[in-house]
């Protein structure tokens, strides 16, 4: 993947991120982990009010992840380069 080792950010996006958390604002942090957390929980709620209570989501998700690696990894990357900078533009 193009971002594993992108220089701009001197090295995996997931490690640069937990660089920025670890150092920056602990409210602004903490502000940006409950919105991600909002949406996770959004987005599970989504998913049981289209498939239905009774279907296993995680089951659903889990297979999703699987079948689809590349393309959760990209987005996996794309949301720590997005929490990155609204940490860092706050930060300031």
């Amino acid at each position: 993947m193009w971002l594993e080792d992108d220089d701009i950010f001197g090295g995996k996006p997931e490690k640069k991120f937990y660089d920025i958390v670890f150092n920056a604002n602990r409210n602004l942090v903490q502000n940006e982990l409950n919105d991600a957390i909002a949406k996770i929980a959004a987005m599970e709620l989504l998913l049981e009010d289209m498939l239905g209570e009774d279907k296993d989501t995680n089951a659903i998700i889990s297979n999703y992840i699987f079948n689809n690696r590349d393309k959760v990894d990209e987005r996996i990357n794309n949301l720590y380069i997005e929490m990155m900078g609204n940490v860092l533009t706050q930060n300031e």
